[in-house]
């Protein structure tokens, strides 16, 4: 029950999330027996030090010959090698855009079962079981994989990454593989980086700070409460179709997925179309000066009030209590 965990990297650096995944597998690892952790990491220079902290047994690295090593066409050809080398009974990935892409794509050409947004995996019955909420929350499942390859792709944050006292004796086996056809199609001109401050990545961060209808324009003070927390800013549409601030920031169905620790809403009405992207966040906790708002019905605290007037408190009150 060979487990197979793909690292997300970008410009050398491992992703958070390649981290939890690691850590996830480390953990089956303990609880099933029997199973071992293969990392694959697609491109030149990986991370094996890092990588076998946190538990990585085998480490597959892969070179895409004729295509751009960051396409996901390209990552599926790596995975399949890697794949058909050892067997795996589970492959892991991260819940973001491109590893659901990556997910789909080889589950078309592998024929494997597919859950993404998953919030934990384990074997059960001698089958890989993933569970996840769906229906913007309204529903707790458990989606079994019936064939011999499941892909499951896990919400980032539900795991918490975490090092072993001694890394793993890490080996590292490396491979070479003409690209399909789909990836040689694809011709990389040139790459521009969006500008990026000091705030975590949106879909990645543990803590997430969302303006809604409420803030009336006005994201001064969801920014300075998420830099306090460290946090990232999100949004809901209403926020975003005003202009309020851009899209790329939008939590929902139609935006961006989340699943932090702490979610803080700020004059957000809690939406269903909303909910359905925040519905995995550990703790939320909403402001809003109409107490009949629905986020009240699935937030764990909540605050009735006027933003103008919490918010630069609820500032003044971390700040105070930093060390």
């Amino acid at each position: 029950m060979n487990v197979l965990v793909l690292v997300d990297h970008a410009d050398g650096a491992v992703r958070p999330t390649a981290l939890e995944l690691l850590t996830l597998a480390r953990d089956l690892t303990s609880a099933s027996g029997g199973v071992v952790v293969h990392a694959v990491w697609v491109g030149e220079s990986p991370q094996t030090e890092l990588l076998a902290a946190h538990g990585a047994a085998t480490l597959h690295q892969v070179h895409v010959d004729g295509a751009d090593a960051q396409l996901t066409a390209s990552v599926v050809d790596a995975l399949q090698t890697v794949i058909t080398a050892v067997e795996p009974s589970l492959l892991l990935v991260a819940s973001t855009f491109e590893g659901k892409e990556v997910a789909a794509r080889l589950a078309v050409r592998a024929g494997a079962g597919v859950v993404t947004g998953a919030a934990s995996v384990a074997v059960e019955d001698g089958r890989w079981v993933a569970r996840k909420s769906v229906l913007a929350g309204s529903w707790d499942t458990a989606c079994a994989a019936t064939g011999r390859l499941a892909v499951v792709a896990l919400a980032p944050n539900v795991v918490p990454a975490a090092p072993l006292a001694v890394p793993a004796d890490t080996t590292l086996v490396e491979h070479t593989v003409a690209a399909s056809a789909a990836a040689r199609a694809v011709t990389v001109v040139s790459r521009t980086k969006r500008p990026t401050g000091d705030r975590p990545a949106l879909a990645e961060a543990e803590v997430v700070v969302v303006g809604g209808r409420g803030v009336d324009g006005d994201f001064s003070g969801v920014e300075e409460l998420a830099d306090v927390l460290g946090a990232a800013v999100g949004a809901t549409r209403v926020a975003t179709d005003e202009g309020w601030i851009g899209h790329e920031a939008q939590v929902g169905q139609t935006g961006v997925t989340i699943s932090p620790r702490l979610y803080i809403g700020l004059g957000v009405s809690g939406a269903v179309h909303h909910r359905g992207g925040m519905d995995a966040a550990g703790t939320v906790v909403a402001v809003n000066n109409d107490p009949d708002a629905p986020i009240f019905e699935f937030a764990d605290y909540g605050i009735v009030g006027d933003l103008g007037e919490v918010v630069p408190a609820l500032v003044a009150e971390l700040r105070a209590r930093r060390p």
